[in-house]
C-alpha cells in the first residue's frame, strides 16, 4: 500500500509517529526563533546583512519564523514520511500572513496569525465533536493511548482553550506594543499552556488504556 501524505488516523496501527519530545521541539522551535530574532534583530542584522532586507526587527523575525517553520515541517516529513495535519494548518496561516507582513510592511498580519490559528483550531476541534470525531487525538495520539471517552473530554477542553488563547490574543496586539506581544507570545502563553495542561492529567490518567503487551507482563509475573 502506498505512504500516504498526510498523517493517519490515530487508531490506524500503521501510522509512523515521533518522540513527544522531539515534536514538541519541532512545534515551538519557530516560535522561539521568532522571540529571538524579534529581541537581537540589531546583533542578527550586523552578523547577517542581509536580513536587514527584511525591514525592522518584527519583520525579520516574521521572515525567520517563516523559514523555521518550513524546516520544522520538513523534518517532520523526513522522521515520518507524513505531513502532520496541525502544524501544516498553522504552517499555512505563518506562510500567508507573513508573506502580508513582509510585502506590504504591515506587523497587523502576522499579530492576527495567532487569532486566526487558535480560533481555526477552536472551529476544527468543535466542528469534529459534531461529528462525533475527537481531533485531538491527531495531535496527542504519541504521547498517549486514550479511550473514546477521554479523547472526548480532552477534545471540549482544549477546544475552549483554544478559543481563549485567540481572545487573549486580540486583547494583547491591540493594546500593549509589539514587544510585549512578542515576549507575552513566547512566555506568557507558553507556561499558562503548560499549567493547563498539568490540569488535565486526571482525564489523561483515568482514561489510558493500559498496552496489552504490559498486562500480559504483568500476568505473568
Amino acid at each position: 500500500m502506498d505512504q500516504p501524505i498526510f498523517e493517519r488516523d490515530p487508531s490506524d496501527p500503521q501510522r509512523q509517529t515521533i518522540n513527544p519530545v522531539l515534536k514538541m521541539a519541532l512545534e515551538l522551535g519557530p516560535l522561539l526563533v521568532f522571540f529571538f530574532a524579534n529581541s537581537r534583530a540589531e546583533w542578527l542584522v550586523a552578523t547577517f546583512p542581509i536580513l536587514g532586507n527584511f525591514g525592522g526587527p518584527i519583520f525579520i523575525a516574521t521572515g525567520l519564523f517563516m523559514i523555521a517553520t518550513a524546516i520544522a515541517l520538513t523534518l517532520s516529513w523526513i522522521l515520518t514520511r507524513t505531513i502532520p495535519i496541525m502544524p501544516l494548518v498553522s504552517g499555512i496561516i505563518v506562510f500567508v500572513f507573513g508573506a502580508l507582513t513582509l510585502w506590504l510592511q504591515n506587523d497587523t498580519f502576522i499579530k492576527m496569525k495567532p487569532t486566526i490559528v487558535n480560533g481555526l483550531f477552536f472551529a476544527v476541534l468543535a466542528g469534529g465533536l459534531l461529528f462525533g470525531k475527537s481531533l485531538l487525538a491527531y495531535v496527542f495520539d504519541s504521547a498517549f493511548r486514550l479511550d473514546a471517552a477521554g479523547w472526548r473530554k480532552l477534545t471540549v477542553r482544549w477546544s475552549g482553550y483554544f478559543l481563549f488563547l485567540a481572545i487573549v490574543n486580540e486583547i494583547v496586539w491591540r493594546n500593549f506594543s509589539t514587544d510585549f506581544w512578542v515576549a507575552f507570545k513566547v512566555w506568557g502563553i507558553m507556561p499558562i499552556t503548560i499549567v493547563f495542561a498539568m490540569f488535565q492529567m486526571q482525564v489523561v490518567m483515568k482514561h489510558t488504556i493500559e498496552d496489552e503487551s504490559e498486562k500480559v507482563g504483568e500476568n505473568q509475573s
